[in-house]
């Protein structure tokens, strides 16, 4: 009979042992993106106690939010690219033949980095043409906002090309194996 752990002891007090917190796998875009989630709740704060408490809105804070949050998922998608799980349909690899879907992951694989790789160009020619463009409230660059978005790509298609080798040093895929994750090595 298998042994279960008590939570209340036999003096009624409650016993729970957490278990050792480790951040190592946490990657330093996450860290970013989790700044700039909490700069954006600090703004939407400031919005809120300006518009609803002192009765006196504050303009740059409408601004300032959108662009925490468009900060925050550019760099946090960098960690989905990480862990490979942004949206994929693995039902047709059950019935592919194993060569077959094998090259097709591999595909996937290449045209995730050329994607990424395009995206990073792109937003760095964009910025070189948008070099004048402020802010609309805010008297700064718009390439700051867009420099953030040029991180996260950038981040993107390293992460991208890690995964791409992860998956050519093991020889299967999520897609070929959605069971798996980035963790079986």
């Amino acid at each position: 009979m298998q042994e279960t752990q008590k939570i209340v002891g036999d003096d009624g007090e409650f016993h729970v042992e957490d278990d050792e917190v480790d951040l190592s796998p946490v990657t330093t875009e996450a860290w970013i993106s989790l700044g700039f989630f909490w700069l954006l709740g600090l703004t939407v704060f400031t919005q809120f106690f300006t518009r609803y408490v002192l009765n006196d809105s504050a303009a740059w804070t409408e601004e300032i939010a959108r662009y925490m949050l468009i900060a925050t998922v550019f760099v946090g998608a960098a960690v989905g690219v990480t862990k490979n799980n942004h949206i994929q349909v693995d039902f047709f690899y059950r019935f592919m033949p194993q060569p077959v879907a094998r090259g097709m992951a591999m595909l996937v694989d290449a045209i995730r980095i050329v994607f990424f790789a395009a995206t990073v160009y792109l937003t760095w020619m964009m910025m070189q043409k948008m070099d004048t463009y402020k802010m609309t409230i805010i008297d700064l660059p718009m390439n700051i906002v867009y420099g953030i978005c040029l991180f996260g790509f950038a981040a993107m298609l390293v992460r991208s090309v890690q995964v791409a080798r992860v998956h050519m040093a093991r020889g299967y895929t999520v897609l070929e194996r959605p069971e798996s994750s980035m963790d079986d090595r």
